[in-house]
């Protein structure tokens, strides 16, 4: 098999789940595809929103690509801002059934694994970046136990044990509702499009420029 050597970025983001028709994470992403950040090339990539098949392709893709750097998104329909992920829980525990039926209770997402991976992203300044451009952001430290963190540990696993990854960094962001979401579900938190848009540009541009990350609270008590 023969590899592409031009520098990419893996961008996923995931199909609808939950009765809604839309998903901003999978919006965002494919509005980015093409796009170049810093030298790089972003490739779009939807996830089913099913535990397993998700990692599944997610696999396929990092065989096939070999970014350089990888960042998975999600919907979290009740927060109001950009929310970067800090770590990855090696826990599936669904509150409802994914888009195939499936409901894992206190499963592990990679058996024998480590009980938690942290984003290799500069996941602070990210969100310095974002406030500094007047966007909503901040730093999370729990990324759920839906498809979403299923998705993050089957990553920072892949990036830990894969020696054809080796250099490879990724993370996580959570992205809030679309304003069309909020029209149906009076009283949620949402972002426009264009919004999500161009935090992610400028996410991804600190992502891919910033080696160390700065060293400030983000701290939270509960």
């Amino acid at each position: 098999m023969t590899y592409d050597t031009t520098p990419c970025i893996l961008l996923t983001g995931f199909e609808p789940f939950d009765r809604d028709t839309v998903n901003p994470s999978w919006e965002v992403a494919r509005a980015l595809d093409g796009w170049r950040c810093e030298g790089a090339t972003v490739h779009a990539l939807q996830l089913p929103c099913v535990f397993g098949r998700a990692a599944e392709r997610l696999d396929r893709s990092l065989v096939e690509l070999r970014p350089q750097l990888v960042l998975c998104l999600g919907l979290a329909g009740g927060r109001a801002d950009i929310s970067v992920e800090r770590a990855a829980l090696n826990v599936d525990d669904a509150r409802i059934p994914d888009n195939a039926g499936q409901q894992p209770i206190d499963t592990p997402v990679v058996a024998g694994g480590p009980a938690a991976y942290f984003s290799t992203l500069p996941v602070k300044a990210m969100v310095r970046d974002l406030r500094g451009a007047g966007l909503p952001a901040s730093v999370s430290n729990t990324a759920g136990t839906f498809v979403c963190n299923h998705v993050f540990y089957a990553l920072m696993h892949r990036l830990a044990s894969w020696p054809s990854l080796a250099g490879t960094r990724g993370g996580f962001i959570h992205v809030p509702g679309l304003p069309e979401q909020a029209a149906a579900q009076p009283g949620m938190p949402s972002m426009a499009l264009a919004a999500q848009v161009e935090a992610l540009r400028l996410a991804l541009r600190t992502a891919i420029t910033v080696r160390e990350d700065v060293r400030e609270t983000a701290g939270r008590l509960h």
